[in-house]
């Protein structure tokens, strides 16, 4: 079988939304007996949004990217997938035509393009960090697409409406990822944790491998993130989020939190493994980390609305930044290890 590993482009600069579509539709036209593509709907400002059908297998997945405004890593990894797999089979490729026929992937490489839009000027400068913290915008709740499942946004509903005419599923991935952080970071649901010790492995190793340790955040069940070893939490729920905003007298913003994909696409049946990848855009020196607490990162985190409103003025951040030693995760690491995080949920699942 292929490495997915392997398909990540070496990739300095995130490709504009226009030749992402354009790359993917060209790559399905030329397998059409493999691969499908079309629009499931229109986001709120009208652009759309596309669903890729891959493979023709017994086993079903799906995929997401694009859930938060400024993680664009997510959907370069799935339009890598995409044209990567298929430029392998035209290539004659025999396991990449092997892999073709063992899974059926329902793709949403780009669950939000109003917000990749709201994002562009930081993505086109990128790594430039004081553009992203000049321009860096995500949603709040009740506008995050991740806890709008089944129908909170016209996006959820046509990514919700895809999904169900392509379940139940046995693996579901959302990727995402983090503004900065200490290391890389995986999210499971909780009925796999007991499952999953061999992806967990696999993965600190592919992150070593890649130079980052692991981000160790032990929130102890805040949101529904329960601590499951060092780098690894379970997957947040809609009620969780609820009961965490309720128990703080805040009943507005609870009442904004619906189900997440990873919810929505487990009531769909079976008994799908659900992942979300964390990995940083930066990255956070921390040379003497306590076990669950990432101080560095926590440090900057107290730090970013400061630094946010001086970069938006102009005002010189790089005295703030000193003492964190941050540095950008370059573009193909971090499709790497999103491939990778896939690869070894395949694995579990298979």
């Amino acid at each position: 079988m292929i490495s997915l590993p392997d398909l990540a482009p070496d990739a300095e600069a995130f490709s504009p939304r226009a030749d992402a579509r354009t790359a993917i539709r060209e790559a399905c036209a030329a397998h059409e007996d493999v691969a499908s593509v079309e629009v499931l709907g229109e986001s709120e400002q009208g652009r759309p949004i596309d669903g890729v059908v891959l493979g023709t297998g017994a086993t079903p997945v799906s995929l997401l990217a694009g859930n938060h405004a400024d993680e664009p890593v997510g959907p370069q990894t799935l339009q890598a997938l995409i044209t990567s797999v298929l430029r392998r089979r035209a290539d004659g490729d025999a396991d990449a035509e092997a892999w073709l026929r063992r899974y059926r992937f329902a793709i949403v490489p780009h669950t939000n393009p109003d917000g990749e839009a709201r994002n562009r000027a930081w993505i086109d400068a990128w790594p430039d960090l004081s553009a992203y913290l000049r321009h860096g915008a995500r949603e709040a709740p009740g506008r995050d697409l991740e806890f709008g499942f089944p129908e909170m946004r016209p996006e959820n509903r046509a990514v919700s409406g895809f999904l169900r005419s392509h379940g139940p599923f046995d693996l579901h991935a959302s990727l995402h990822g983090m503004a900065a952080g200490e290391g890389a970071a995986l999210l499971i649901n909780r009925p796999w944790t007991f499952r999953t010790q061999p992806l967990r492995d696999g993965f600190v190793e592919a992150a070593r491998a890649e130079g980052l340790r692991m981000h160790d955040h032990n929130r102890k069940g805040e949101k529904g993130f329960f601590w499951i070893e060092p780098g690894f939490q379970t997957t947040p729920r809609g009620d969780a989020m609820r009961t965490f905003f309720r128990a703080r007298g805040d009943e507005a913003t609870a009442a904004r939190f619906h189900q997440s994909s990873m919810e929505f696409v487990m009531s769909l049946g079976g008994d799908p493994l659900c992942l979300v990848s964390e990995l940083p855009l930066f990255l956070v020196e921390n040379e003497d980390p306590e076990p669950g607490v990432p101080s560095a990162y926590l440090a900057l985190k107290e730090q970013f609305s400061t630094l946010r409103k001086r970069a938006v003025h102009d005002d010189p951040v790089r005295p703030l930044l000193e003492p964190f030693n941050i540095r950008p995760l370059p573009l193909d690491r971090a499709i790497r290890l999103q491939l990778r995080a896939l690869e070894l949920g395949l694995q579990a699942v298979s």
